[in-house]
């Protein structure tokens, strides 16, 4: 089949027209940073009901999803009996979507859940994780108005919370495209209520926030209190360096 591309240039055109795009990607890149300062910034909703699921260790409140710590996403997947794939497959979009969640020990390290919701009943929700390979996703059933009163009770989305003392805040939702986005670490803590949590960004006075890149670990070694890796250190203050450097 024909396919019209684009024109075949040398290395110095293409160099030119990549530069050229450049600095359209770091002018939307910015105005990126500038809404998730925005969002940072969005009014908090006071969670006045209590909601119930059911988990794999039986019944489960709205605290307990966030597994001790401040902060919760809860994504609404489709699987349950009328969605099409059931029993064997949750719906094709939100299973797309689970394929593509990054390991959780990094948003966990920024004291940040990210728990899946559906109404299938947890003998089905077990044995999807298992085959498909979601073991890492803490999964819960539905079992009130939870999803109609949060917005995906006919649709998928993510709804965020924040624990502020006794209280749950609702502090932001993404669903329909916006999803397309969510997966990586950077995506889900852009849309909480604290954001990524690292110095220099552009949040509210008193947010928690501590330097950038020296936080990340390798999977199997974070640990509450570990002081940074001293050769990790010097190799990512060089690295941030160059960084600035080429995106300035």
């Amino acid at each position: 089949m024909f396919m019209q591309t684009p024109p075949i240039v040398s290395a110095e055109e293409w160099t030119v027209a990549r530069e050229s795009l450049l600095v359209k990607e770091k002018a939307h890149l910015r105005e990126h940073d500038a809404l998730a300062a925005e969002r940072r910034r969005m009014p908090w909703m006071k969670v006045e009901k209590e909601y119930c699921f059911e988990g794999p260790d039986g019944p489960a409140n709205l605290p307990d999803l966030f597994l001790a710590r401040r902060q919760l996403i809860v994504y609404r997947a489709f699987f349950e009996p009328g969605v099409h794939g059931w029993p064997d497959h949750a719906c094709m979009g939100c299973s797309l979507g689970a394929d593509q969640v990054s390991n959780l020990v990094h948003l966990n390290a920024r004291d940040t859940t990210l728990v899946y919701v559906s109404r299938a009943p947890q003998p089905d929700i077990a044995r999807l994780k298992t085959r498909m390979g979601w073991e890492q996703i803490p999964w819960f059933t539905i079992t009130d108005g939870f999803d109609k009163d949060f917005g995906v009770d006919e649709w998928h989305g993510h709804n965020a919370f924040i624990r502020q003392y006794d209280a749950i805040y609702r502090s932001y939702f993404i669903n329909a495209r916006g999803d397309e986005t969510l997966g990586t670490v950077w995506a889900y803590l852009d849309m909480t209520a604290l954001g990524r949590q690292e110095q220099g960004e552009d949040s509210p006075e008193g947010y928690p926030q501590s330097p950038r890149y020296k936080w990340w670990n390798w999977s199997h070694s974070y640990e509450p209190g570990t002081p940074v890796d001293p050769e990790w250190d010097r190799v990512s203050t060089a690295g941030e360096a160059q960084f600035r450097e080429i995106t300035e």
